[in-house]
């Protein structure tokens, strides 16, 4: 069964009205097991998944014992970004992935489901009619 969720409506820009594919993930917390959903653009530009700072406290991640720092580029520039040791739990719909994730070393950038281990799993569609569509 797929997953289907429709573009989001970002507004008015220069050259008319942007719709952002985005989806609604599931992250579980490697020390509560709680569940914590994070509406995120869905970006084939992003070689990996990666989320603003606070979600590593609502995680219960810590950049000094779980990960590695490191340096990645974009649209932005260079910043830092703090590489998960371990993969993290997510779900979208009733897909299950052990996903590898970074953390922005700023809240400025919006979270991004990025291609490996998470896109690159689904049959993922960009739907004319404004929606992303998973399939397994």
């Amino acid at each position: 069964m797929d997953v289907r969720f429709p573009f989001e409506n970002s507004g008015e820009m220069q050259f008319g009205t942007i719709y952002r594919p985005v989806a609604k993930a599931s992250f579980q917390s490697p020390t509560t097991k709680k569940w914590v959903d994070i509406w995120m653009i869905v970006d084939t530009g992003a070689d990996y998944t990666i989320l603003p700072r606070f979600f590593a406290d609502k995680l219960r991640v810590s950049f000094e014992r779980d990960c590695v720092k490191d340096t990645t580029s974009g649209v932005g520039g260079i910043t830092s970004v703090y590489f998960l040791k371990y993969k993290l739990l997510v779900r979208i719909g009733s897909f299950e992935r052990n996903v590898p994730l970074a953390f922005f070393d700023n809240n400025e950038v919006p979270a991004l489901l990025g291609r490996i281990g998470f896109l690159e799993t689904f049959d993922t569609e960009f739907l004319k009619r404004r929606a992303v569509v998973f399939n397994d």
